[in-house]
């Protein structure tokens, strides 16, 4: 009989249930979408975060000006094993200053530029704003090319393809190589100043075979996480000082809090605004079933009966409303993601239960007016006041 009533009460009242309904499901799926957000924002805005460069830099750990600004080449094999377990991405550095030889012996240009050794793919990789005109360099072998900055391509008028020969002179002697220009670069930063060679040629330009000056890498994770590798990495490679880059570190710690605070209001704004809608429909609802209640109390229906009549009905539309928002929300969340980071967002099971509990209790929530007909008197229906 508990069951045939609840059938009836949904068939009798299909319309004011329907927008009940209606406003459930879309509360269920922005919570949905908001909630699948929160759980990916560390690693998507992390992931933002990660196009801006290397966030960790490692660097000779120096306790007085004796101390040498440089450390062997084999300590990558020390970071190596860390960085794999973080998916993190590393480059070494080594600078130095040449001088450059462009052109013929009577038009000849010459300069002092700074010159960066690296390992090219992997400085591309964390470089990934570089605007290259030419030919990449993705071979750490490739001993016989380079990469000119603007302003060095200006002030020497070489382009993709010119020849350029680099000079180094120190008290062991002199040394010269020939290269090529691969391609221009066009950073925006300190690049444009610079030419950029595989590792190898700035070490035997300098005479500093198998050393390097820095490392620089890119580590994902939160805040917290990075804080862990960088821990890894130094206990790793103690020659080294291993820090986050503090610009980006910064704004990365300081952004997610802001972003998680943002969502958790949103979610709270719809709960609520679900819920004024709900209890707007129930309200008017209540007024309907005031002659069905007193006819129910007249033939000895108990009161927490009736309620539990009412109560579960909104508990099965709150229900029935969480598992159509939270399909609708799943695409809504993906379509937030491709729209803010040109990625889909993950659908997460976990947010299924969690939509569910907050759907019912705001349908019951907005139920309370039907908490109103046990105030009604069966003897004033009956008298159809």
């Amino acid at each position: 009989m508990f069951w045939r009533i609840l059938g009836q009460l949904f068939s009798a009242s299909r319309g004011r249930l329907a927008v009940a309904l209606l406003a459930l499901a879309s509360g269920a799926a922005v919570t949905t979408a908001l909630i699948n957000l929160n759980l990916d924002a560390v690693r998507k805005v992390s992931g933002e975060f990660r196009t801006l460069g290397a966030n960790v830099i490692a660097g000779p750990r120096t306790s007085g000006p004796t101390e040498s600004e440089l450390v062997d080449e084999s300590v990558l094999l020390k970071l190596s094993p860390v960085l794999e377990s973080v998916r993190g991405v590393a480059a070494p550095y080594l600078y130095s200053v040449v001088t450059v030889h462009v052109g013929s012996s009577q038009l000849a240009k010459e300069a002092q530029v700074i010159i960066a050794g690296s390992w090219l793919d992997r400085a591309a990789q964390l470089s990934p704003w570089w605007k290259i005109t030419g030919q990449p360099i993705s071979d750490r072998g490739d001993l016989g090319n380079c990469l000119v900055g603007r302003n060095v391509a200006q002030q020497f008028n070489i382009q993709s393809g010119s020849r350029i020969v680099l000079s180094y002179a120190d008290s062991t002697g002199s040394r010269s190589m020939p290269l090529t220009v691969a391609a221009v670069i066009d950073s925006g930063a300190q690049e444009d100043d610079q030419i950029i060679a595989n590792l190898p040629v700035v070490q035997k330009l300098s005479g500093q075979k198998d050393l390097i000056g820095m490392v620089q890498m890119s580590i994902p994770g939160t805040p917290r996480e990075i804080e862990s590798a960088i821990s890894q990495l130094s206990a790793a490679a103690p020659v080294l000082e291993v820090r986050a880059v503090p610009q980006i570190a910064q704004a990365e710690a300081s952004l997610l809090p802001r972003i998680r605070g943002l969502i958790f209001f949103m979610v709270a704004l719809i709960l609520v605004l679900t819920t004024l809608c709900v209890f707007a429909s129930m309200a008017a609802l209540a007024m309907e079933r005031r002659r069905d209640v007193g006819l129910m109390k007249a033939i000895g229906g108990s009161i927490s009966r009736i309620v539990r009549i009412f109560f579960t009905e909104a508990a099965a539309l709150g229900l029935a409303g969480a598992l159509i928002g939270y399909v609708a929300g799943i695409f809504l969340s993906r379509w937030i993601g491709e729209r803010a980071f040109h990625v889909a967002i993950s659908a997460r099971p976990e947010v299924l239960p969690i939509v569910v509990a907050l759907m019912v209790v705001v349908s019951l929530a907005g139920a309370l007016p039907l908490r109103l007909l046990g105030r009604v008197r069966p003897a004033e229906i009956l008298r159809g006041e």
